[in-house]
């Protein structure tokens, strides 16, 4: 095979639909190949010509127009076209224009028609229309790496071992010796009148036999429900492999049971990750709670920063670099309210720490500050209590602050009076944000409306989420009211669609991609979210909440999906190549610092977030609100 044909190949494979073509199917497309060059300007293909081959960008870009002069797609590296045409009378369908200077691989189209004839995953791939470009870079990011994207059923080698919840202490050790097992769940007999929508009573594994029957000297006709975990930590059959990943280190569990419809249908352990992916930079996590000390945990800031670039370089997605970083946030806080409570004593009445803003939303980055507030129990007495749950505070916030974490300017912390109360007084917070609301009252308390539980009684956190959602949903003046306040961050986009720079200090030409991008967009997707009663946190969660109320023009949920997903990825993108650069990282780039390819993509997302705002001003009438 000449040489030519070989980086020809090694070219396609790199790229869908080939990746999924046979050697020697690729290597009669290879041998039957033009290759062509294109000025940028010149018009490729005109409406209605004849077409007689496929096009493939080796390098460059083009743009896609419809029949009528509109804009409808722009295509680079990996890019294709003409298909439409040769599947329709060899006709040309959409004109396209070279946009840079273009070379292009031109498949013939009899070979192009063998391919789509005799390759069903190849023909299911070019026959769908609608790829937008932006929808086009999101999918690649989420197709990068294996961990990232496998589904825990990849990691499921045999049904669960189970025992019922009758069975004797010897029967399981018994039943895990047969079976070969490590872990054994402990199931209620069939039939049995259970409040649980699932079967599963609880667990035991080899070091509850060790540790709570060997060690502890009971008998082997203890009842087995005596010694079991009960309140097991679970995740869904498909979930992703990294999802299944930092639940067990977020609540250092080794087996985790997976669900599907309510049964369980396998169970994983950490080391089965491991073995599915050696090196993980996440493993920060239980070097954490391993710490015994502030000094310790401030010595992990530059693993923290490395684990954020690992993951960036490993292609992993907004979602789950959010996600992780979040977690690592959490254990911060979970250590340190251990090392607290240790250093102080127990407290005197139960609380719940609770995590506000990026990281209750699972969107933190590496550079973030601190939000958290404490939700106390109404047997909370200021002049016996306080002393203590105000040094608790204090101590978690210089802690975190010593882990790289920095202060709250707007004090949202814990060591805040007014944000360390009992749960009667969160909940008349709530009720005056969104019984008596007022755009100012709410720019100053909207980040309370992204709140989760990291420590404590967590389920006081889910019942003000509850409990919030159910007020929210019905208070047509609150979400006016936090509509107009979402309307106050605009995308930096001016009339002619080109970019608007903002002074930033030294940067006099920099656009800040948190305040003009992901957090207005977080915005109206939280206003959309209260609207339909979600509870839930994260961004895009909420959105497929949105999504499922279909309360949003057609497509315009999954083009808001893309718009946060790309321009997320370009604000993680830049603050990892100022920590590979050596510098302190930011959320400001500057327009000449990105590529081509970046620019285009971002003028698309910002106009998705305008036009997303123009829709939320008109459902909520935020203008009417003075």
């Amino acid at each position: 095979m000449q040489a030519e044909h070989l980086e020809i190949i090694d070219f396609l494979r790199r790229y869908p639909p080939f990746n999924e073509l046979p050697e020697e199917a690729l290597a009669r497309v290879a041998a039957n190949i033009d290759v062509s060059y294109f000025k940028a300007g010149t018009q490729i293909l005109e409406f209605d010509q004849e077409v007689d081959a496929w096009y493939v960008i080796r390098s460059g870009a083009v743009e896609v127009y419809r029949r009528n002069g509109d804009l409808y797609n722009r295509l680079s590296e990996g890019g294709y076209f003409g298909e439409f045409g040769l599947l329709r009378e060899n006709r040309v369908r959409f004109p396209i224009v070279a946009l840079e200077d273009t070379l292009a691989y031109l498949i013939p189209a009899p070979i192009f028609k063998e391919l789509f004839e005799q390759y069903e995953n190849f023909a299911d791939f070019v026959e769908v229309e609608d790829r937008s470009r932006l929808r086009q870079t999101v999918a690649r990011r989420e197709d990068a790496n294996e961990l990232l994207t496998s589904s825990i059923e990849v990691l499921i080698g045999r049904a669960p071992v189970t025992i019922e919840t009758g069975s004797t202490v010897r029967e399981a050790a018994m039943r895990m010796s047969n079976e070969g097992v490590s872990s054994l769940l402990i199931v209620h007999p069939p039939g049995s009148s259970q409040d649980s929508e699932s079967c599963m009573a609880g667990m035991i594994t080899d070091r509850d036999l060790r540790n709570r029957v060997v060690a502890k000297g009971l008998s082997y006709d203890t009842p087995v429900t005596e010694i079991m975990t009960a309140e097991l930590i679970h995740a869904e059959h498909n979930q992703l492999v990294f999802e299944a990943m930092l639940a067990m280190l977020q609540h250092n569990v080794h087996h985790l049971p997976i669900l599907k419809h309510g049964t369980p249908v396998g169970v994983i352990a950490l080391s089965d990750i491991i073995r599915y992916e050696s090196q993980n930079s996440l493993f920060v996590v239980s070097r954490i709670f391993r710490a015994n000390s502030v000094e310790e945990l401030s010595t992990l800031e530059g693993e923290v920063r490395s684990c954020f670039s690992r993951m960036v370089h490993e292609d992993a997605n907004s979602k789950m670099i959010g996600r992780a970083m979040a977690v690592i946030g959490r254990s911060f806080k979970q250590r340190l309210l251990e090392l607290a409570e240790e250093k102080f004593g127990p407290p005197p009445v139960p609380y719940c720490f609770l995590a506000l803003g990026s990281m209750a939303r699972q969107e933190q980055l590496i550079v973030t500050d601190q939000d958290h507030a404490m939700v106390l129990d109404n047997s909370y007495d200021p002049m016996k209590h306080d002393a203590y749950f105000l040094q608790l505070a204090q101590f978690v916030s210089d802690g975190l602050a010593a882990c790289g974490y920095t202060y709250c300017k707007g004090e949202i912390m814990a060591t805040t009076p007014k944000w360390r109360q009992p749960l009667r007084v969160w909940e008349r917070y709530f009720d005056e944000w969104i019984d008596d609301p007022t755009p100012q009252t709410l720019l100053n308390s909207f980040i309370f409306f992204d709140l989760d539980g990291v420590w404590g009684k967590t389920e006081w956190a889910d019942h003000l989420s509850r409990y919030i959602a159910h007020k929210a949903q019905r208070n047509a003046r609150f979400l006016a009211c936090m509509a107009r306040n979402a309307l106050l961050r605009t995308p930096p986009l001016g009339f002619f669609k080109e970019f608007v720079m903002e002074p930033s200090g030294q940067q006099t030409q920099s656009i800040d991609m948190k305040r003009r991008g992901t957090a207005p967009l977080a915005d109206l997707i939280r206003v959309h979210a209260l609207a339909v009663g979600s509870v839930a946190r994260n961004s895009f969660d909420r959105l497929e909440d949105v999504i499922a109320a279909d309360i949003l023009p057609q497509g315009r949920g999954q083009d808001l999906r893309d718009a946060l997903e790309f321009i997320s990825m370009v604000r993680i993108r830049h603050q990892a190549l100022d920590l590979d650069a050596g510098q302190e990282p930011d959320n400001k780039i500057e327009p000449e610092n990105l590529s081509d390819f970046e620019r285009k993509n971002l003028k698309d997302a910002f106009q998705i977030l305008s036009s997303a705002q123009k829709f939320l001003k008109y459902r909520y009438q935020a203008s009417r609100i003075g």
